[in-house]
């Protein structure tokens, strides 16, 4: 019997990097080596039960990350803006360099698309921009790399963007844009990244747009409407009204969006194409389905 690939996962007790290990790990396939800056925190003992082997180490050690390296097939990465800030370029930077320096068979580095460069300055977004740095800096290392743009999460619904109670008692979310917006159930991007592992020919050197849907988000707001029997609408709100709100983050994402809408038009085909690698992942429809009891502040 052939031993298992062993596959590091960086970020492994968050959404991303929890999602692709524990997919890693119930295909059969995989043997996990989760990085973590604290093993014995409750989330790295759910992923040592579930069969993950637990290292602990930092992204701001290159050294500790080539340690955690060793003996590995492949490398799942995933840096974090909202955590870090500017500091996850360095950490970013860190990774690919251990990765360079390390016997790396297939690095899928989770990074996102270039704001200001695409749109000549005119917009800028710094948690997607620092992403298509570290990827172009990735590229430029010559490695044997997958890249995957994960969309927009479901999950924000309820997170970053929940929807506000109105005056006639309905609810409203807004943001500023309303053409199509890919969006993605976190949980199941681990299902597009095991599919990538396992066919790296197909996918070695690609860059990989992962999204579950792409509605308006008038129809993500009608969705929501349905399922949950309250009427929820989406409000379209201008990038400098948006950005004016002053809370962490306001105008970043205000960017993002604003260039979404100019720089994403439909028609869009991610989920299409993202389904073909994982025929189970969810339509918003289904994870609403599947997620009510997370809207019970619609109250």
């Amino acid at each position: 019997m052939s031993e298992k690939k062993r596959i590091l996962v960086t970020g492994a007790t968050g959404a991303q990097g929890g999602s692709v290990a524990d997919f890693l790990l119930r295909s059969g396939n995989y043997s996990v080596r989760a990085l973590t800056r604290d093993a014995g925190s409750e989330k790295a003992a759910n992923l040592k039960d579930k069969g993950a082997e637990i290292v602990e180490g930092t992204m701001d050690d290159v050294n500790s990350l080539i340690e955690a390296m060793k003996d590995c097939y492949g490398v799942f990465g995933v840096t974090s803006f909202w955590e870090h800030f500017q500091k996850e370029y360095e950490h970013g930077k860190n990774l690919v360099d251990a990765v360079s320096k390390s016997n790396i068979e297939h690095f899928v580095f989770s990074t996102l698309p270039a704001v200001k460069k695409t749109s000549n300055g005119k917009y800028e977004a710094p948690h997607l921009d620092i992403k298509a740095e570290l990827e172009e800096y990735s590229k430029s290392k010559d490695l044997k790399a997958t890249y995957v743009h994960a969309a927009f999460y479901y999950e924000n619904f309820y997170t970053f963007f929940p929807a506000q109670k109105q005056e006639d008692g309905s609810f409203s979310f807004g943001f500023p844009q309303e053409n199509n917006l890919r969006a993605i159930a976190i949980e199941d991007l681990g299902g597009i990244i095991l599919y990538i592992f396992d066919h790296p020919a197909e996918y070695m050197g690609k860059t990989i747009f992962a999204a579950g849907d792409a509605l308006t988000p008038a129809e993500y707001a009608a969705i929501m409407s349905e399922t949950l029997n309250k009427k929820i609408t989406f409000n379209y709100i201008p990038q400098d009204v948006f950005a004016g709100f002053g809370f962490p983050g306001a105008e970043d994402l205000a960017g993002m969006f604003a260039f979404q809408q100019e720089f994403f038009p439909p028609p869009l085909t991610d989920d299409v194409e993202s389904r073909k690698m994982f025929p189970e992942l969810k339509t918003f429809k289904q994870w609403m389905e599947a997620n009510k009891d997370k809207f019970g502040f619609l109250s």
